[in-house]
């Protein structure tokens, strides 16, 4: 099946550039470019693209507005959004994850990142730029003062849920989380979406968070089942 991806951004060069990068995959199709927010959310209602890439400053409504509208919480049909930006601000990533997005990445985080985070966003999963990653959600553990991430007011995961949400949480994919735990990567999947259903959390990032908001990553090292 071929992803589609409408781009969004107000330079026609990144949009460019972005283009060449995707459409010489063989699974993925840019259907749509917009160079701003008002032309994306009318985009994406006409193509209902598998996912969309938004860049944050843009004329208009900008990308986390944008984001709000077709990912956020109470949207019906909600599409995969990918926020694209320059600015690696906490808070930006903090409204884009809240405000439904299925990833946040850097300009700079290259071609292979930036494909498969389409991809990752097209099965539901999420991606965040390494170089940020980890310091985005140790971020949450002093967070006090905004609102708690779905899912802050128990702990019902598994043993194995657990050590599979705090390997996802240190930047582990799921063939690394399989490969750590000594786990299938079906297995994989899972305990993440398990640990998704009890914590009423969207996806992967959320549940990353929820992990390091929470202190669930001071704890003991992951322990190995073995399936």
């Amino acid at each position: 099946m071929t992803l589609r991806v409408l781009l969004t951004d107000d330079q026609r060069m990144v949009r460019t550039g972005f283009r060449y990068i995707l459409d010489a995959e063989p699974d993925i199709e840019v259907v749509a470019e917009a160079g701003d927010g008002i032309e994306a959310l009318r985009l994406a209602e006409h193509h209902r693209p598998d996912v969309c890439l938004l860049d944050i400053r843009m004329p208009g409504i900008t990308g986390l507005d944008v984001t709000r509208r077709l990912a956020g919480p109470g949207v019906a049909d909600p599409l995969r959004v990918i926020v694209v930006t320059t600015f690696d601000l906490d808070e930006y990533v903090h409204e884009a994850l809240h405000g439904g997005a299925a990833g946040f990445l850097l300009k700079d985080a290259g071609p292979a990142m930036l494909i498969e985070a389409v991809r990752a966003a097209a099965r539901g999963e999420a991606m965040v730029s390494p170089q940020i990653t980890v310091r985005l959600l140790r971020h949450f553990t002093t967070d006090r003062g905004r609102p708690p991430l779905p899912g802050a007011g128990g702990h019902p995961l598994t043993e194995r849920e657990l050590a599979t949400v705090q390997a996802a949480a240190e930047g582990l994919t799921n063939a690394e989380i399989a490969r750590h735990l000594h786990i299938s990567l079906g297995t994989v999947k899972k305990h993440l979406a398990g640990a998704q259903l009890k914590l009423d959390v969207r996806n992967r990032v959320e549940l990353a968070a929820w992990a390091y908001r929470h202190g669930h990553m001071n704890g003991p090292s992951p322990v190995p089942e073995h399936r």
